[in-house]
This record gives structure tokens, C-alpha cells and sequence, in this order.
């Protein structure tokens, strides 16, 4: 997919951290001069933080699934310059022109392709192991690739910060949708069903 110019992932957690650093006991009142202890509990509040930015909930939720259902039906429909047109109009915060985030489309994207392999995930059983990409090269399909191996194995989520770090957050941003879309479409050859239905009955 064409490459994108907004950044599609955070870097670092400013002041939102201050709550999750002093439920880790740091507070203006710490002593500076404890290095290996303020930082430890640097490094657990940014990782609680970026946990959190990944699986959205509420409205958050909502809009990424939103986004998502776009994608993967113009996606479907071959429509494939407009779908890179969505993932190209995401960023880390939301905005009155685009409300849903980059984060959290990763995010549930991940989720939803580590909850179809497993049985009760509401895929068709070995959707997952029978998907593959689509021919030609698009903008994420290293990562893709990897996000579907992982997937397989219910680990895509939990693997969010290691992808990011090997591909860079906007071929993971188009690797995951890339995945999804496939696996929907997969879902759809096996079921008989539309792309545009299965994305909605699953994404939600």
C-alpha cells in the first residue's frame, strides 16, 4: 500500500504516565538519586501504558472497528487505493477527522486474529491456517506474515511491541489490517459468505 506520512505508533508515555508511575510508588516526593528504581518503574508504567493504548475498549473500540470494517470490505472489493487511504489517514491521537487511532486498529486487529484461532473464537475452524496473502507486494506484508505465524499461535497481541520494533509501527499498522483482511476474506471463500458480513458479524 502507499506509503503513509503520519507516525502510526507511540514513543514514549508523558505526563498520562504520572498516575501509572505512582501506583508504582513514585511521586514528586521520591528520592531522584534511586536510579535502578525509578526506572524500573519507568519501564513497568510506559509498558502498562502501551498495553492499554492496544486494547482499546469503549468508544476507542468502537471507531477502530469501524475503520477496521472499511478496510477489509473495500479490501474485498478490490478497492485496495482506498484502503490504504483509511490506514493512511490514522494516527496515534484521535482527531475530529479521523477518530479512530492507529493503536488501537493494531491493537484490535491483533486481538481479533489471536481470538479466531482459537476454537471459540467464532472463526471457521482452520481459518487461520488456511489463510494467505494476496499476490503482489503491498506495505506491511513482511509483518503481515509474521502477525499471521503469531496469530496461529494466539500470540499476536501480546507480541505488539516486538513487531513494532522489527517492522516499524506503520507496517504493522498495514500488516494487520493486511492479515485481517485476508483472514476475512478466507472466512468468506470458506463460508460462503460475504467479506462485508463476516467483518461485520466479527469485527463488531
Amino acid at each position: 500500500m502507499p506509503s503513509g506520512t503520519r507516525p502510526a505508533w507511540p514513543t514514549r508515555c508523558g505526563a498520562s504516565s504520572r498516575p501509572l508511575l505512582a501506583e508504582e510508588g513514585i511521586t514528586a516526593d521520591t528520592d531522584p538519586t534511586d536510579l535502578p528504581t525509578l526506572q524500573s518503574a519507568l519501564d513497568s508504567a510506559v509498558a502498562r501504558y502501551n498495553t492499554a493504548l492496544f486494547t482499546p475498549t469503549g468508544r476507542a473500540r468502537a471507531e477502530a472497528a469501524a475503520l477496521l470494517r472499511q478496510v477489509v470490505s473495500s479490501f474485498a472489493d478490490g478497492e485496495t487505493g482506498h484502503a490504504a487511504r483509511l490506514l493512511d489517514s490514522l494516527g496515534p491521537q484521535a482527531s475530529q477527522e479521523q477518530p479512530a487511532t492507529s493503536t488501537a486498529c493494531i491493537g484490535l486487529s491483533l486481538s481479533l486474529l489471536d481470538a479466531w484461532s482459537a476454537p471459540a473464537g467464532g472463526a471457521p475452524a482452520g481459518v487461520l491456517a488456511g489463510t494467505a496473502l494476496p499476490a503482489g507486494h503491498w506495505r506491511g506484508e513482511r509483518a503481515a506474515t509474521d502477525i499471521l505465524a503469531l496469530a496461529r499461535k494466539g500470540r499476536a497481541h501480546r507480541s505488539h511491541q516486538r513487531l513494532i520494533a522489527q517492522h516499524g509501527g506503520r507496517h504493522v499498522m498495514d500488516g494487520a489490517a493486511l492479515a485481517l483482511a485476508a483472514t476475512v476474506q478466507a472466512g468468506a471463500k470458506h463460508t460462503g459468505t460475504s467479506a462485508a458480513e463476516i467483518a461485520e458479524a466479527a469485527i463488531g
